[in-house]
């Protein structure tokens, strides 16, 4: 009788094709204790963060510093990222294309909400319109791909007005208000956008740049120093209550920080 080769898993477990192998996975929770470690940490604090015995961190430590994983320094005997993970992560951020990989997940925004979604990004005036989902509800317009939008009366330059430095927004700003200098009222007004933006984690508008138009916007940012994308989701004025309003944010901000975590962004990093 042939003998049939043994199985990788045992009765009621799940097949091989789903199983992994544990010790890469616990291995990759040294890498990321390093990595929320913000800097090179001793055995004691790895083991901690890890939830394991000293130990036993000990020799994923040994195991990731033979293949450059991880480094040790020979003055305070302190771990940290090794060569090979620096080169995985800059060929890592090299082949990234950011706004493909959050296109991909625009579709599925707009079909959850049933409304349409565009993604823009920061250009030399101000945001750029990049993409856009329509939706099942009609518009009285659509801003085509390629638009400049402003910055003090679009949902997405208030996301933008947030999460950039003012060195880059304020001279936008003068320039599409064909201003030499930001009048105290108009400084006002763009502290009051950023407050409100950075407390709700959204930027809302309702008929700023097209009457009869209620947009939400939110920042999706990345893994380096490139400036965030922002979503936007674009539905009628009209019959769109409150609730509606709060209700299709808090979806916003789910897909946006799933989006963040896709480009390599720590969720909980904060960002001013």
């Amino acid at each position: 009788m042939k003998t049939q080769p043994p199985s990788d898993s045992a009765p009621g477990e799940a097949s091989p094709a789903r199983q992994g192998i544990q010790s890469v996975e616990l291995a990759m929770t040294v890498l990321q204790a390093l990595e929320e470690g913000r800097g090179p940490m001793s055995l004691t604090q790895i083991a901690a963060a890890c939830g394991m015995q000293p130990s036993k961190a000990h020799r994923y430590l040994v195991s990731l510093a033979r293949v450059g994983l991880v480094a040790q320094s020979p003055s305070s005997g302190r771990y940290d990222m090794g060569p090979a993970m620096r080169r995985l992560g800059v060929e890592s951020l090299r082949r990234m294309d950011e706004v493909a990989l959050v296109s991909e997940h625009l579709p599925g925004l707009r079909d959850s909400t049933s409304h349409a979604v565009n993604l823009s990004v920061w250009g030399d005036h101000g945001p750029v319109v990049v993409r856009w989902e329509y939706g099942a509800h009609a518009l009285p317009i659509t801003v085509r791909v390629g638009a400049t939008m402003p910055l003090l009366t679009s949902a997405m330059g208030g996301a933008f007005l947030a999460h950039l430095p003012e060195q880059l927004t304020e001279p936008v700003l003068r320039g599409q208000l064909e201003a030499e200098t930001l009048d105290a009222a108009t400084r006002d007004r763009v502290d009051r956008i950023k407050a409100g933006v950075l407390r709700e984690g959204v930027a809302t508008t309702v008929g700023g740049v097209i009457p009869g138009i209620t947009s939400v916007a939110a920042p999706v940012f990345t893994a380096g120093e490139s400036f965030p994308l922002v979503v936007t989701l674009v539905m009628p004025a009209r019959g769109v209550t409150e609730d509606d309003v709060a209700r299709l944010s808090d979806e916003l901000l789910r897909s946006t920080r799933a989006m963040s975590e896709v480009l390599g962004h720590a969720v909980d990093q904060h960002r001013p």
